[in-house]
């Protein structure tokens, strides 16, 4: 791949992202708990192994979202030949996006729970000595 062939590969991974982003609602609301998670590692100071869990719980779930949507687009040009099947399809997909991000939330918790059990009781103790 020649450097002219790579950005312009980047180009378009940009303007994938963008329509993304700019379109669904879900991918925006991903992002923001994203986000959220990532300041949450931070302020936890979150252990390696942990971290890495996390980020991956997150690309996933962000990859699955991205994927799901090009499938819907790529379908509603099938659509008037497909149509149950195509709805079959966006169900499917919505599934699979459903289940990673409540299985990633699931996971989130058990990683922090620990941390955020701890920071409460150490607010507490703050105040009973």
């Amino acid at each position: 791949m020649s450097v002219k062939q790579f950005f312009t590969s980047l180009k378009n991974a940009k303007r994938g992202l963008t329509f993304v982003y700019k379109n669904e609602q879900n991918f925006r609301i991903q992002i923001f708990v994203s986000i959220f998670v990532l300041i949450a590692l931070f302020i936890f100071s979150v252990k390696r192994t942990e971290v890495v869990v996390i980020l991956l719980l997150i690309t996933l779930v962000l990859i699955l979202e991205i994927l799901n949507s090009a499938v819907e687009k790529f379908a509603d040009i099938v659509k008037p030949r497909l149509h149950e099947q195509v709805k079959i399809v966006k169900d499917i997909l919505a599934a699979m996006v459903l289940f990673s991000a409540v299985s990633s939330g699931i996971i989130g918790l058990i990683i922090f729970l620990p941390y955020i059990l701890d920071a409460f009781e150490n607010y507490l103790d703050t105040f009973i000595n």
